[in-house]
């Protein structure tokens, strides 16, 4: 079965096209500046092979859709509720929803939800303190870059030989960290929407919600405006001052003596090391850690950052290891107590495994 993958962007769309179970990728690319989702998904090159299904990467779809399902009217009316709370990323791909059925009519298409890697999470990490009746509406933490997250589980398995008390620290222009114990996440950054957690490129990531309403309350700001520029114009972009928050853009400015910059990034290190650190308490130990993502795979430098003074947990990097080499490496010293890795994610080879299971019957949604 060839199953089309598409991982979709704010302005860009990447794609594999894999045989399952085989995991053969038959065919790749990626389409950047992308305007119009439609335009973009009719010109994906197959080179002429059969797709079967497709399947994406969905992002939220509330606590009855947290795990890989046929797309039909139910998950679309889910993805539409849940807009407020993921209104860039579910946007996105329900506007690739419709293009595909216009494109490729009658293929089935698959959602494989961000949230299905995080329902191990135990309740009490799961949980928001707020009135019973929030929760009834589906308030609680969910997660995301769950399949970042699963996919990092498994390549350290397989690098290690055994399931250790893991980090996983997917750091790009969205960025989370993930507590992994047994293969299993149990707990993670981002919670009831991927504006939580860590500073993200234009995202805020954790505000204290009075602050958001005394400035609704002090500037007579609607929702949809307090929406956009917490999602557009704050995180790393609001702190730095630099539109986009790229963290490339961001390390030359501070190298050139910008200290907002500077400051920015030193935000962004330490919550990941503060992170890190309460996660080894969440797990009772620590024996791994991995970066991941465009920052945490090709940045020596916000690696070097962000497992500076955590020596007394056992993480000391190698130097040379750190700042050289490239593929799925260790980076930390040999008599490091806990061993450090820049790894390459694959959430495509999630996704596709997940809905092949899910096309061939042998696994159900949820």
């Amino acid at each position: 079965m060839n199953l089309l993958i598409p991982n979709l962007g704010s302005t860009s769309l990447k794609y594999q096209i894999l045989e399952m179970p085989g995991e053969s990728v038959l065919a790749k690319g990626k389409l950047e500046r992308v305007t119009d989702y439609g335009a973009a998904l009719a010109s994906i090159a197959t080179s002429g092979i059969p797709i079967h299904a497709i399947a994406l990467k969905a992002v939220h779809g509330g606590p009855d859709y947290r795990g890989t399902f046929l797309v039909d009217a139910c998950v679309l009316a889910a993805m539409r509720r849940y807009l407020a709370a993921a209104a860039l990323h579910n946007a996105i791909y329900l506007a690739a929803i419709e293009g595909f059925e216009k494109a490729m009519p009658g293929l089935p298409i698959v959602c494989a939800f961000e949230p299905e890697f995080h329902t191990t999470m135990p309740e009490h990490a799961r949980l928001y303190g707020v009135p019973a009746d929030w929760r009834e509406e589906g308030v609680a933490k969910y997660g995301f870059h769950g399949a970042s997250h699963q996919f990092i589980a498994g390549r350290v398995r397989e690098i290690l030989g055994f399931d250790p008390k893991l980090v996983s620290c997917h750091l790009g222009g969205s960025s989370s960290v993930c507590a992994i114990a047994g293969g299993h996440s149990i707990d993670t950054t981002m919670g009831f929407s991927p504006q939580s957690g860590l500073e993200n490129a234009t995202r805020s990531g954790d505000v204290d919600v009075f602050a958001v309403l005394y400035m609704m309350e002090r500037r007579g700001w609607s929702v949809d405006e307090v929406r956009r520029q917490l999602a557009q114009t704050a995180g790393l972009a609001g702190l730095s001052g630099i539109a986009g928050g790229d963290v490339r853009d961001l390390e030359a400015a501070a190298a050139g003596g910008n200290r907002n910059a500077a400051l920015a990034l030193a935000v962004f290190v330490y919550q990941v090391k503060k992170t890190i650190g309460a996660y080894a308490a969440a797990m009772g130990g620590l024996e791994a850690i991995a970066f991941t993502g465009g920052i945490g795979e090709n940045s020596a430098r916000l690696r070097a950052a962000c497992c500076d003074g955590l020596e007394f947990l056992g993480i000391h990097l190698d130097r040379e290891r750190n700042e050289a080499g490239a593929g799925d490496r260790s980076v930390s010293a040999e008599d490091s107590p806990v061993t450090v890795l820049a790894l390459a994610t694959n959430e495509e080879m999630i996704v596709a495994r997940r809905a092949w299971k899910v096309l061939e019957g042998r696994g159900s949604g949820g």
